[in-house]
């Protein structure tokens, strides 16, 4: 497994890949975190909210309940799609590396890099995407 950037590493994980939790999902559909996520289950997509203050509260979105930690998932996840400042990433891997089965892919959005935390990830058999957006990529390249 690898730090993928090419185009078609890409496109090859959104059409192979099609259920994605998503890691500091927002409930304010003005913010990238919930309106990319939003976009992806409307193009048919599965999406998981991975937000401790939602699931406290039982909030679900796109007909799935809001989770608070990675490893509580009870569905097999292809992607871990990240909304996470960058210093703010490694608090998630040791969550990442708990999940069963692992994640696919771990997908950080534009603006969102940690090459160590990346490394890390690929070690363990995990795809890395780094400092891009899903929706922007989705709708350029399928």
């Amino acid at each position: 497994m690898t730090l993928l950037h090419a185009t078609e590493d890409v496109v090859r994980v959104l059409t192979s890949n099609k259920v994605i939790a998503v890691v500091g999902f927002h409930r304010d559909s003005t913010k990238p975190a919930h309106y990319v996520p939003e976009y992806m289950h409307r193009q048919g997509y599965t999406v998981i909210p991975v937000n401790p203050t939602l699931a406290e509260r039982g909030e679900s979105f796109f007909g799935h309940r809001a989770v608070a930690t990675l490893a509580e998932m009870t569905v097999p996840v292809d992607i871990v799609e990240v909304f996470r400042r960058s210093d703010k990433v490694r608090e998630h891997l040791a969550d990442i590396l708990a999940m069963h089965p692992l994640p696919r892919v771990v997908w950080m959005q534009q603006g969102i890099r940690d090459d160590l935390v990346a490394q890390e990830l690929s070690a363990h058999g995990i795809d890395v995407i780094q400092d891009r957006c899903m929706l922007a990529d989705h709708r350029a390249l399928l």
